[in-house]
């Protein structure tokens, strides 16, 4: 997904049709899941540390780890 469909999106989220705006943050949290996953992917093999990803993302490392961690 390019940015120009990620910021069409986050209009459509504020959309006044709750329908409308429900389906965009539905391809939004997905579109963010699988960039999250990548980058946390791409930390990991830059060498960064489980509990300097989780400061990042502002959760646990344990929770990072959990979610993360199989990869």
């Amino acid at each position: 997904m390019d940015v120009g469909t990620i910021h069409t999106l986050a209009g459509d989220a504020g959309s006044d049709d709750p329908i409308v705006a429900l389906r965009a943050v539905a391809q939004l949290q997905r579109e963010l899941d699988r960039i999250e996953a990548v980058t946390v992917r791409r930390a990991r093999n830059a060498n960064a540390s489980w509990q300097l990803i989780a400061l990042c993302l502002g959760v646990s490392r344990q929770a990072v780890h959990k979610k993360y961690g199989r990869a």
